[in-house]
Parts: C-alpha cells; sequence; structure tokens
C-alpha cells in the first residue's frame, strides 16, 4: 500500500505540466511507493508489455480506498517517450467516461515514468480474440464493439468542451474489458487534441499509428481526422467477425491484410465464409448484413463518406436489436435501439461511473427541492468550471459592445467574446476561442440554478458552462461554449435564407434526435433533472447542426419518473406549457414530454407554438386533427420541405408528436421511448 505526493514535492515535474488542466484529481504517486507496490517490479506481478514498456498489477491507495491498479512502467528504450506519456496523463485527467480507461496518477522520478491505471481483469479484446482459449460469444462481441464505439464517440463529439479528441491508435489490444465485460478504450499517448468545427483536419507529416489499423488516407496526406479513427474501428469490426488479426504474416500473401481480404470476400459473395466459425451458427442473417454494412463503411476510402462514431453506435444497437430479436430474447418495449442514452452518457446517480470521473448529480437534494447555490464555492463543487474576472469578461467583450450582442432572453443579454483557450485570459478578435458570456439582468436565483445544473451535467447534447464569474458586485455573468449556427427557432421562425436546404427533413429528424438524447440523459437519473422550458430557441445548434440543449435558467432537480412535485410558481413559455402543469402546479419529466412534442409539431408545420396574431389558442389546439390521418397530415407540413420527405415517416413522428401532447401525463411515452421512436425512424430510412 502506498500514499500519494502533493504538488510541493520534489520529485520532477513536466516543464509542460502549467499546459494541463487538471479537472479531475490525478494522484502524483512517490516512485519508493510505486517500488512498494509492484515488490520493486516483481516479474512474477507482470501482467503484460507493450511498445511502451511492462505492466504490473499492485495495490495503491486511491482517496481512502485500497485498490488494485495496473501499473504501467516506460521502459527508458523504448520508441514511446515522454511526449506521449504527458499526452496520457493530459487526456485522462481531462476526459472521464464509463467506456475510457481510468487514470488514477503518475509517477515522475528522475528517468522514471509510470502510470497508474484502475485494473481490467479480462485483459483485452485482442488477448480474447487471438490469444486465450476462450473465445467470446457474438453477442459479447457485439457489446464490446458498442461500448468502444461509445467510447471513441465521447471522445469525437462528447467532451463537452470546444475540441475533440482523435485517439490515433484504435485496435483491439488499446480496447480493455472490465470485469463485467464492459469495454474500455486506452492507450492515449498518440492522441491529439483537434477542432470538432471545420476543417476537421490535424496535418502532421509524422505519421503515426499501427499497420492494419492506419488510414490510408492519413498514411498518404498526413492529414488527420476524426475519420481516420473511424476506419480503423472498422478494421477492429471485421476483427471480432472474423478473428483474424489485422495483418497476419503468417497467412498467404494474399490474406496479410485482414481488410483487403474480407472486402474481396464478401465482394465474391463469400461473406459468410469469413465469419469466425466459433461463432458462425450464431450470428443471424439480419445481423451480419447490419454489422457488416456499417464496417464497410467505416472504410471507404473518401473518409468524408464514413460515419460518424454516433451512426456507428446507431447502427451498431441495430444489429444487436436485429440478434436479440432473431434469439427471441428482445427486451421489453421501450428500449431503445441505440441503447440506454446513459449507457452511451453514463447516468450521474451511477456510482461505478462517478468513480471514473462522469458527472454525477446530488443525491442528496429533497424531492422538487428549488436550487440555491448562494454563497457556495463553485470551484470545490464544479473543479472543471473556470473562475473568471469582470474586468476579463469586459476586455473579452469590448465592454459588452452592442455590435457583439448574440441576443435578448427574459434572464439578460449575451454577447459574443473571445478568450485564450488555455487560460481563458481576454483575447482580440479571432485569437482564441469564441465564447458566448451571459449577463444576467434578474438575480442570483436563475443564475445558481444555471451553475448548479450545468455544473453536473455533461452531454454532446446539454450545452457546456465553461466559466462563471466570481466578482461580488457583478456575479451574474457565465460564460458558455459558442454555438455558431445559433438556436432552431431563428431556422424555423426567423429570416434566414434558405432554410429549405439548411432545414432539410433528415436534418430536422436529426435535431429533434438530439434533443431526445439530451433529456433522455437528464431524466434518467434517480434526482432528475426537469427542464422546464424545453423550446426552439432553447435548441442551440454548433456550426455542424449538432443539438446543445440551453436555457437552464427555470430548471430543477426533480423527484423519479413517477412522481411529480408541486411548486406554487408556474414557469414557462406559452404555449410550450403542460396544461396539467399550468392548471395544478403538478410537475414532472412528462411536462418536458409535453414541450418536445410541441417542438415536434413545429419542426413538422413550421408553425410556431404560439403566435398573438393567429385566431387559435396555440399550435397544439390547432394541429390535433390533422395529425391521424395521412392525407391531412400534408396539408399542415412546412411547404418549405416541398415533397422531400418520407409521408410515413413525417406520420409516424406526427403520431409521436400526438402522444407526447397527450392531456394526462401518463399516457405520454417517456422520454427514451421518444428517443427509440424517432431513432427507429432515422435507421430505417436513412
Amino acid at each position: 500500500m502506498f500514499t500519494a505526493t502533493t504538488e510541493d514535492d520534489k520529485e520532477s515535474q513536466p516543464s509542460t505540466s502549467s499546459s494541463i488542466e487538471w479537472l479531475q484529481p490525478c494522484i502524483h504517486f512517490k516512485f519508493s511507493d510505486i517500488l512498494l507496490a509492484t515488490n520493486n517490479f516483481d516479474e512474477s506481478l507482470e501482467i503484460g508489455h507493450g511498445g511502451f514498456g511492462k505492466v504490473y498489477k499492485g495495490n495503491v491507495i486511491k482517496g481512502s480506498s485500497l485498490v488494485v491498479a495496473a501499473i504501467k512502467r516506460l521502459d527508458s528504450m523504448s520508441s514511446q517517450g515522454e511526449s506521449e506519456f504527458w499526452a496520457e496523463i493530459e487526456m485522462l485527467s481531462k476526459f472521464h467516461h464509463c467506456n475510457l480507461v481510468s487514470l488514477f496518477g503518475y509517477c515522475n522520478h528522475e528517468e522514471e515514468k509510470i502510470l497508474v491505471y484502475e485494473y481490467m481483469p479480462k485483459g483485452t479484446l485482442e488477448d480474447h480474440l487471438h490469444r486465450h482459449g476462450t473465445p467470446l460469444s457474438w453477442l459479447q462481441r457485439l457489446k464490446i464493439c458498442i461500448g468502444a464505439a461509445r467510447g471513441l464517440h465521447y471522445l469525437h463529439s462528447g467532451t463537452g468542451i470546444e475540441f475533440g479528441v482523435i485517439h490515433r491508435d484504435v485496435k483491439s489490444s488499446n480496447i480493455l474489458l472490465h470485469e463485467s465485460w464492459a469495454a474500455k478504450i486506452s492507450d492515449f499517448g498518440l492522441s491529439k487534441i483537434g477542432p470538432t468545427i471545420q476543417p476537421l483536419t490535424y496535418v502532421n507529416t509524422l505519421v503515426k499509428g499501427t499497420f492494419g489499423y492506419l488510414d490510408p488516407h492519413y498514411f498518404s496526406t498526413g492529414r488527420l481526422t476524426r475519420k481516420s479513427d473511424v476506419y480503423a474501428f472498422g478494421v477492429v469490426l471485421f476483427e471480432v467477425l472474423c478473428r483474424k488479426h489485422a495483418v497476419d504474416k503468417s497467412l498467404d500473401l494474399e490474406q496479410w491484410g485482414l481488410v483487403a481480404w474480407a472486402q474481396s470476400s464478401i465482394k465474391e459473395g463469400n461473406l459468410k465464409s469469413i465469419i469466425d466459425c466459433d461463432i458462425r451458427g450464431q450470428v443471424s442473417t439480419k445481423c451480419l448484413k447490419e454489422f457488416v454494412r456499417i464496417a464497410e463503411r467505416c472504410l471507404l476510402s473518401n473518409p468524408k463518406q464514413r460515419p460518424t462514431m454516433a451512426e456507428v453506435v446507431v447502427s451498431l444497437k441495430s444489429a444487436l436489436n436485429l440478434q436479440e430479436k432473431s434469439n427471441g430474447s428482445l427486451q421489453a418495449a421501450g428500449r431503445s435501439i441505440f441503447g440506454r442514452v446513459f449507457d452511451m452518457f453514463p447516468s450521474p446517480s451511477n456510482e461505478e461511473n462517478s468513480a471514473h470521473g462522469d458527472s454525477k448529480l446530488s443525491s442528496n437534494r429533497n424531492v422538487g427541492d428549488t436550487l440555491e447555490a448562494e454563497n457556495k464555492d463553485f470551484t470545490i463543487l464544479f473543479p472543471s468550471l473556470r473562475v473568471l474576472k469582470f474586468t476579463d469578461l469586459k476586455r473579452a467583450t469590448k465592454n459588452f459592445s452592442q455590435d457583439l450582442l448574440l441576443g435578448r432572453g427574459r434572464f439578460g443579454e449575451v454577447f459574443l467574446g473571445w478568450v485564450d483557450k488555455n487560460t481563458f485570459a481576454p483575447s482580440t478578435e479571432g485569437d482564441g476561442i469564441a465564447v458566448a458570456v451571459k449577463k444576467y439582468s434578474q438575480g442570483l436565483p436563475e443564475w445558481n440554478t444555471v451553475v448548479s445544473v450545468l455544473g453536473w451535467l455533461t452531454h454532446p447534447n446539454i450545452i457546456s458552462l465553461l466559466g462563471y464569474c466570481d466578482d461580488k458586485k457583478h456575479k451574474c455573468l457565465l460564460v458558455y461554449e459558442y454555438m455558431q449556427n445559433r438556436n432552431f427557432g431563428d431556422y424555423l421562425f426567423g429570416d434566414i435564407l434558405d432554410v429549405a436546404k439548411l432545414l432539410s427533413w433528415k436534418r430536422r429528424l436529426l435535431i429533434m434526435i438530439g434533443v431526445a438524447h439530451g433529456l433522455a440523459y437528464m431524466h434518467s437519473s434517480k434526482d432528475q433533472v426537469i427542464h422546464r422550458d424545453v423550446k426552439t430557441s432553447n435548441i442551440l445548434l454548433d456550426e455542424d447542426f449538432n443539438v446543445k440543449l440551453g436555457g437552464f435558467g427555470m430548471a430543477r432537480f426533480g423527484p423519479e419518473i413517477a412522481k411529480t412535485g408541486v411548486t406554487t410558481r408556474i414557469i414557462g413559455t406559452l404555449g410550450y406549457l403542460d396544461p396539467g402543469y399550468l392548471s395544478n402546479g403538478h410537475l414532472s419529466v412528462k411536462s418536458d414530454i409535453y414541450s418536445f412534442g410541441v417542438v415536434l409539431l413545429e419542426a413538422l408545420t413550421g408553425q410556431q407554438a404560439w403566435q398573438r396574431h393567429r385566431y387559435y389558442s396555440g399550435l397544439v389546439k390547432w394541429a390535433i386533427p390533422f395529425l391521424e390521418d395521412k392525407n391531412e397530415l400534408k396539408k399542415i407540413m412546412d411547404p418549405r420541405l416541398g415533397k422531400n420527405y418520407p409521408l410515413e415517416d413525417a406520420f409516424k413522428c406526427a403520431t409521436l408528436a400526438l402522444k407526447c401532447v397527450a392531456k394526462n401525463p401518463k399516457d405520454r411515452p417517456s422520454s427514451e421511448e421518444v428517443l427509440q421512436s424517432l431513432e427507429q425512424i432515422y435507421v430505417v430510412n436513412k
């Protein structure tokens, strides 16, 4: 057993340590304690080795608990050096997800460089495919692939900050397996932080990676994108299906490369012959077709034609669903074909996830409590948030210039600002990163609500709160990630040109799926969050039209899904308010579902929830008579869509909207059921 050192200990620190933001505790272990934990690097405790060096099993103190750890020691002769060492620490200190391996800490002593991870008792995916005599079942393989895909999806677009992460070395040996067979992505020594907005490229003249998994486009051009990870994952998918190495020189020359061999076999009509013989009888035809379809898309020569990891997750879950149906073991209705959304982005109430650094909602709030956080030190509660000076925000926004005004709302004004991406010090326009600075005109309650909620929530479809102003005189300021494409309402109802092209049917559907993802994540925890103000203007859009749910000024921690909370303060937006909540103050997550149904109707019809000059009492009452018949529905569809939408899909969406706005909240679907319905529509006709 051993304990950790503090930042004041004398063991050497990196010269670049100032560039590392320690968003989660990363322990700096003493070398003497590393020696004790590994019994002076006893060979009997060695559990693996690779390009980095050797890995040992040992017991360490983490917090107040004794835990088993994997202790990786850098070989001084290794081709991987100091830059990879610090890259690994930086990545795993910043980013946390249940499908990423957790870094407990590190040791940097003279020439010794050591990383201490959570111990993964099942080894690697590669072990079970190619080394151990323990072949995995087809269902196990599917679920492992889904877990790994979720981890990569999180890295690419779910880190909650401006930058996405390119792993650069996706392969079966870097997919670790927990005791429960949960997959965890590991080995971030080659990873790069790159912009998630276009251009999604990172040019490097030094090509790094593993042969057999290397994206040919990256190899030939040195141009690195997230689609390079997608290519490598496609290789892993075929490796899982065929149980063949990515490169196997023991085979005939034409079979060395798994990708070329598999593609050739499929082209010749020999798909079933490439399946691992141990699982050949387990794989259903429909599942196989879907699995191979997404694997082949991952391997397309043009990176732009490859799917995103989000799409990969969708397809793999669809394949799993098809397999489970074939096995006669499909779980109860209501399960999303994408999996429960909090499996992809862990539920805040999951204790195991919290140990990995994922966001965790407070478990000691009373049901229905309003969020009061005045005089609390948010840097202790939410260590990832920046504390910013009012004078710096004033400079960043050019003294809150009206020329930089992005919008006004009930709680105040929002300004565009520019800050340094590392220090968040004010910078000039075009230099650094753009942020949205919200200056509250009302008191602390709404400001505290936003910090209390967004300080905990981390999800790709929820707006990221980057920091806040701690100036006592000017405390009501918050700094968010900047959303270049404003909000959904601006496109549906504003004066933006070429809406027909910008808001195609597919894009509208994907936007609604994004909103459903965000709501399902919020609603799924034990102390779930009720948004209370779901509407088009709170559906924010980044440069790629990815959805981020904003407008949390009225949110509250709510009861479990089956219960309700009573409040005497009715807050919301006319046209979106749940009539039951409006009439009796009974608040539940089903109030959010009603509002979502209204937004879905707006997406279908192009009509606003409420228009003062109209002689009808809201969109819902006006639209309902048209929703139960396809021919009637066509009469109210947004004319800007023309005939460029599948009527069957539109009718399914209308049917879903009708369920969401049901008078009795008990008749409305859950957010997960909403998500399932929309995903099925998207998958079937994409």
